[in-house]
């Protein structure tokens, strides 16, 4: 019998009103859950005991350093818990234990960034005309609602809940229908951290029902996103009508150059993190390869060469010798198959890959054709550069399927990487120093790595700089700020005499007054 999950409510595990969210290992096809699923109804409960605990001030104006002890404490009693997350991790979302380990026990570092900044932020006092003192603080926003997908469970609830927590506000997650186990362990650990009843919820749910009703509340003053460009959209117009905050972090289709002067074998390892990594299931995945001709044909075999073995050391994700999982989904799957053959038709041929996983692994036996396994792939044109007409140039794909293109300039390698309406991640490989800055100042994204790729920390902003990837920004203080707002006071420090000569506006005669 599966495990069943219960929604985490104002400080306790509660029972949802819809039906239960079976949850499926992706590696296998097999359900080991059951998740309780959160109503309209249930989103409103979260939603007014969340804005009790705010008007109450038991988190919202908790000292900073009280808030900034919690957060500690959060990370922690995290660092306790990561042998637990890690495995459900790697259950819910089918990623190789390998990445998990790696990625799950960095997340500490958000609660203790965000502790660090609330006991050093400065505030301003500003040079105000007159015997005026005016101070500026930062308060908290109130209820904020937080959507998260599958792809990095963890690691993206972390990011919000760190910053929105740090400034005081009360929380509502809601984190996809497909991965949402841990985020709720998550919620019990933060609640023993210190985290009041009522400042935290987390409620799973599908997107019409659970998101929509805590999206649209008039409650809720900031809505964050991290989800696909169409749902960000529809989201946004919704947020729009409340005049709420909104933070959208979208859809991607990262270029990835690699010039004449970059060390290729560096290169072709840069290739494979950024387009393989979490099969491929990263907003910023390097999936738009773009090398010079004059390389090309090291390139393409040295990476060629790579993917055959992480092919061959694929296995269950459980192993930590697997190099790759599966997609999440057989839809998900669906979606890669349909793009990849739609560009065959048209424009592409294979170097590697291009098909489902149907045998048994050579790593450890493990049975591929039960899960959602598509072999890392490498596409390329047919003839010239055709393929950047095709869908699979075009569209996310959300899979480990790279295209590579060729170009002979500089400006043309630019060209073929701004050449996308998403602008979130893109690469650089080269060895020359000034061209690195002169590219990377010339590339439309919100993030260059210049070799190496899918760095990320606490205090370095994560944001999109075209509408198809999204509004504002992760990380560092800016996300803190998102979450907070400014707070101006002034104080009068003339002496009583002083305020009775110069602020009585209607005293009788026709002296000077003042404004301002």
């Amino acid at each position: 019998m599966a495990n069943q999950y219960f929604l985490w409510l104002a400080g306790q595990e509660q029972a949802g009103e819809e039906p239960l969210i079976p949850i499926e290992d992706p590696s296998t096809g097999e359900i080991f859950a059951d998740c309780h699923a959160a109503s309209a109804k249930d989103v409103d409960t979260a939603v007014q005991a969340a804005h009790s605990a705010y008007k109450s001030g038991i988190w919202s104006r908790a000292g900073r350093h009280e808030r900034a002890d919690v957060l500690e404490k959060c990370a922690a009693l995290l660092s306790e818990s990561l042998p637990e997350l890690i495995a459900l991790e790697v259950q819910q979302t089918g990623r190789a234990i390998r990445e998990m380990k790696a990625q799950v026990p960095s997340l500490v570092k958000w609660f203790k960034y965000y502790a660090s900044l609330l006991r050093v932020e400065e505030r301003s006092v500003l040079p105000t005309t007159g015997k005026l003192h005016n101070f500026v603080d930062r308060v908290p926003l109130g209820v904020v609602a937080q959507i998260t997908p599958f792809n990095h469970p963890l690691l993206i609830a972390v990011k919000k809940l760190a910053p929105a927590l740090a400034a005081g506000n009360s929380v509502i997650l809601k984190p996809s229908e497909l991965t949402p186990l841990t985020s709720l362990l998550l919620a019990k650990i933060l609640h023993r951290a210190g985290i009041p009843s009522g400042v935290l919820s987390v409620l799973p749910g599908y997107g019409m029902t659970t998101g929509k009703a805590l999206v649209s509340h008039s409650l809720v003053r900031k809505v964050d996103i991290t989800g696909g460009t169409v749902a960000g959209r529809a989201i946004g117009s919704i947020v729009g009508g409340n005049l709420s905050k909104y933070t959208a972090e979208l859809g991607g289709k990262a270029p990835l150059i690699v010039f004449e002067k970059a060390q290729i074998d560096a290169s072709v390892n840069g290739i494979a993190f950024g387009s393989y990594m979490a099969s491929g299931q990263t907003c910023i995945a390097s999936t738009r390869i773009i090398v010079a001709n004059s390389i090309m044909d090291q390139v393409v075999q040295k990476l060629k060469f790579k993917v055959e073995s992480i092919t061959k050391r694929m296995g269950a994700p459980s192993n930590p010798a697997s190099m790759m999982g599966p997609l999440i989904s057989e839809r998900q799957l669906q979606n890669v198959e349909r793009l990849v053959e739609e560009s065959l038709a048209e424009s592409a041929t294979v170097i590697m890959g291009a098909k489902r996983m149907l045998g048994r692994s050579l790593l450890d036996d493990f049975d591929f054709s039960k899960g959602h396994f598509y072999e890392p792939t490498i596409l390329t044109s047919s003839t010239g550069n055709a393929i950047v007409n095709s869908p699979i140039w075009r569209q996310e794909a959300f899979g480990p399927v790279i295209v590579v293109v060729g170009f002979d300039t500089e400006e043309e390698a630019i060209s073929l990487a701004n050449d996308t309406e998403f602008g979130l991640g893109a690469g650089i490989w080269t060895e020359d120093l000034s061209q690195a800055f002169r590219v990377s100042e010339q590339i439309e994204a919100g993030l260059v790595w210049v070799n190496t790729h899918h760095r990320n920390d606490p205090s370095s902003p994560w944001g999109g700089v075209k509408a198809a990837s999204g509004v504002g920004s992760e990380n560092g203080i800016d996300a803190y700020h998102a979450y907070s707002m400014m707070k101006s006071t002034i104080v009068n420090f003339a002496t009583t005499e002083e305020i009775l000569a110069q602020d009585d506006w209607f005293a009788d005669g026709s002296k000077e007054v003042r404004y301002g």
